[in-house]
Order: structure tokens, then C-alpha cells, then sequence
């Protein structure tokens, strides 16, 4: 049972993520709006909500809605995107390139955008019909909603989880992320009841956790494609028990998870449901007499995972070369923006010799070590081994960054980047 002091600030966090009113008119529109134009085309489809919007967990001031337009399963063999992108025309969509192509509408509700994503998808009836894995999401769907109500409530408990995981930087499966999923954290409370449940289980969560609710598979490990069980927490999708629904979850993720439900328990605050933006002027008091460094780069365009992806590539890139260089990484960590991304490393401050030494073959290695010889001008031997002497190519964390920028691995993964 929930504490006192947790019971208050489940009750503040609730009251500050969940929507006054979960209804939108500009959603029943839009819907009523493209089920028309398939009409007028004379496509079978019907357009309908997805994704929080429609299973009733969406989050306060989220206006990024879900649409799915669900094509007869008789045009299993045709290019429903394409299909779709000409019935969309009169909305202005724009195409977002992903494992089936979609697209983006923009419509505005007072002074905030209202993002419509409308998913092609084939209509079935369980998984072995899929052509594609966004075929499944309506099915994901109905299974929440038929949980949901057999246990009223269940939608405030996952709206917690969804908003504790974002407040520690554990939520998305982008593979810029790979965190958990919407669909895992309804998963997960669906399984134990509730969000303090799961905090409560997380706590003793071992090194591999299976849960497989529906009982679909004997034994999860063996069953299971070995390339989706290597994540150390396995759910047995439900709709498609074929599937591990957790597999994108890194063990880093999962394993701040189960930190941080136990930071929770044991000292329940609002704290742990406020969405923290790196502050640059946190960072400089954090960093005190280290050095900070700070990039602001602006993203590619195009789709979010993608864009995104590329940006954790162009930071764990720089901070691989830090470290390769004898840079002393003592914190690194990114904020992956649309319009402006913001990258940092605290590196320890700390003069660095003017030479490096390299280190060779064994002597008696005679090829490697005549090459060895070769390639450098200082070279000794110590302990049967050789080692050479060279000079450092950069003696500040600085002057190393403003190269990388400049070189090819970053410039093709970011339109633009600074070093500020």
C-alpha cells in the first residue's frame, strides 16, 4: 500500500499530466475529414485514433496524435502509403520516410499545434496476417482498452509511469533512446496492477526479467528469436507472442530504471515527475573547476528517430575521440531536439604532456616490429617490448572538439553544429 507522503504526490503528479478534457474536436474532425476523402476515392479504409490518444493515457499538453487508416486486407499487395499520400492531399500532409512510409498533418488548437501522424496499416485480425509490424499497433490498442476495462483506473496509473520515465530520461524506444515504449509501460501495469506495483517490482528485479501475461509460450528463451532476447527485460507481446514487446530497452535504461524506483521509494517527490531540460547553467556550477563543453547542433531534417539516431552517433563519436585521445571523461550526456539538439562533456582539467607514448610489438615479433620502426622516429625498447615517442596532435579537449566538428563523420550526421 502507498504511503501517506507517495499517495500526495501521486495525487499532484496526476493532477498536473492528466488533460482536463481527453476529447479534442479537432481529432473527431480530422478523422471524419479523411474517412471522407477514402470514400471519395473509393478506398476501402477506415480512419480511426491510436496511441495514447486512444487508449485514454495521453499526457497534459501532449498534442501529438495517432491516426491509423486501416486498408482491407485485399490490398495486402499495393503500395498503401502511396495510396494514402494521394487521398491526403487536400490536408497538406508532409511524407515521413520509416519501415512503412506516413505522414504528418498540422492543425492548429488555440495557440499550440496539433501534430496528426496518419499510419497505413493493413486490416487484421491477429499477427500471422501482418505485413508490416505497424499493422499490429491497432491491435495493441483494443488489447489496452479491453484490459483497461476490466480494471477502471489503470490508464491514471500508466500516465504516472509514462511521466516518471520521462522525468529520468528513460522513456521512447527511438534507438536514439532505447528506452521503454508506451506500449511496454502499458504492458508492464497491465502485468502488476498498478505504478507502484511496478516501482515496488523493480526493486527486486534480477539480472533477466520474462512475463509473458497471456501465458502465450513455455519457455520465452527458447521460443523467442535469439536476437530479441538479448535485453535483459522480455515481455511476451501479447498480440504477438512471436515478439519480445521490451527488446529496444538497453541494459543502461533498464538498469536506471530499477535505480531510480528504488531512489523513489525510498523518498517520494514531485521531483521525480518534472521533466528536466539540461540547464547550461547547472552544468557550469557542476562542472566547476573542470572544463565544460558545450555543442548546440541542429539536427537533419527528416524522420525523428533517424535524425535522432544520428545525433547520439555524432556525440558518442566525439566522445569516443576524447577519451582515445586521454581526455579524462568525467560526465557526458545529450538532449536530442528537432530544432536544436544540445550536446556536453566534463572533461578533467589537467595539463597534458606534450608527447605520447605509443605502444608496440614484442621484439621478437621481428615483421611487426620493423614496421613498428619504421613508422615512428622515437623509438625504444623496454621490458622486450617497443614503444615509441610522438607529439601529442592535441593537448586541449577544445582544440580536439573543433576538428571533430569539422571532419566528415560529424558534418554527415548534423546540419550544423557549434562549440560554444
Amino acid at each position: 500500500m502507498a504511503t501517506d507522503t507517495m499517495s500526495i504526490v501521486f495525487k499532484g503528479a496526476l493532477q498536473a499530466i492528466k488533460p482536463a478534457k481527453q476529447e479534442f474536436t479537432e481529432v473527431n474532425d480530422t478523422i471524419k475529414k479523411i474517412n471522407s476523402l477514402l470514400k471519395e476515392n473509393g478506398i476501402m479504409a477506415e480512419c480511426m485514433a491510436g496511441g495514447s490518444y486512444a487508449k485514454g493515457t495521453i499526457l497534459k499538453d501532449n498534442f501529438d496524435i495517432d491516426l491509423f487508416v486501416r486498408f482491407d486486407y485485399s490490398y495486402k499487395d499495393k503500395d498503401i502509403s502511396e495510396m494514402l499520400g494521394k487521398t491526403l492531399l487536400p490536408l497538406n500532409p508532409e511524407l515521413v520516410h520509416g519501415s512503412r512510409d506516413y505522414y504528418q498533418v498540422k492543425k492548429k488548437k488555440g495557440k499550440s499545434i496539433l501534430l496528426f501522424e496518419i499510419i497505413p496499416v493493413l486490416m487484421i485480425d491477429g499477427y500471422k496476417q501482418a505485413v508490416n509490424v505497424t499493422d499490429m499497433s491497432p491491435l495493441h490498442v483494443s488489447y489496452a482498452k479491453k484490459r483497461f476495462s476490466e480494471k477502471p483506473g489503470l490508464a491514471d496509473e500508466i500516465r504516472l509511469a509514462k511521466q516518471f520515465c520521462k522525468s529520468i530520461g528513460v522513456y521512447g524506444a527511438e534507438s536514439y533512446i532505447r528506452g521503454f515504449s508506451g506500449h511496454v509501460l502499458d504492458l508492464l501495469v497491465i502485468y502488476y496492477g498498478s505504478f507502484e506495483a511496478l516501482l515496488l517490482q523493480a526493486t527486486v528485479w534480477g539480472d533477466r526479467v520474462i512475463i509473458d501475461l497471456e501465458n502465450h509460450l513455455t519457455e520465452p528463451m527458447k521460443q523467442l528469436n535469439k536476437a530479441k532476447t538479448e535485453s535483459l527485460l522480455i515481455i511476451v507481446d501479447p498480440v504477438q507472442p512471436d515478439r519480445n514487446a521490451a527488446a529496444s530497452i538497453s541494459n543502461e535504461k533498464f538498469e536506471l530504471f530499477k535505480a531510480k524506483a528504488r531512489e523513489f521509494l525510498h523518498n517520494p517527490s514531485m521531483d521525480f515527475f518534472r521533466i528536466k531540460k539540461i540547464d547550461i547553467s547547472e552544468l557550469k556550477k557542476k562542472a566547476a573547476k573542470e572544463t565544460l563543453l558545450l555543442l548546440k547542433v541542429k539536427p537533419l531534417e527528416g524522420n525523428k528517430d533517424i535524425v535522432g539516431t544520428k545525433v547520439m552517433k555524432a556525440f558518442e563519436h566525439m566522445k569516443k575521440q576524447l577519451e582515445k585521445n586521454d581526455f579524462k571523461v568525467l560526465e557526458a550526456n545529450f538532449e536530442f531536439g528537432v530544432e536544436e539538439s544540445l550536446l556536453y562533456y566534463i572533461v578533467k582539467k589537467e595539463k597534458m604532456k606534450s608527447t605520447v607514448v605509443m605502444v608496440g610489438p614484442p621484439v621478437r615479433e621481428k615483421k611487426d616490429a620493423k614496421r613498428f620502426i619504421a613508422k615512428h622516429k622515437k623509438v625504444f625498447e623496454k621490458e622486450s617490448r617497443l614503444y615509441a615517442e610522438e607529439k601529442r596532435m592535441y593537448l586541449t579537449p577544445e582544440s580536439l572538439l573543433k576538428e571533430l566538428i569539422k571532419g566528415a563523420y560529424v558534418k554527415e550526421r548534423v546540419k550544423k553544429v557549434c562549440l560554444c
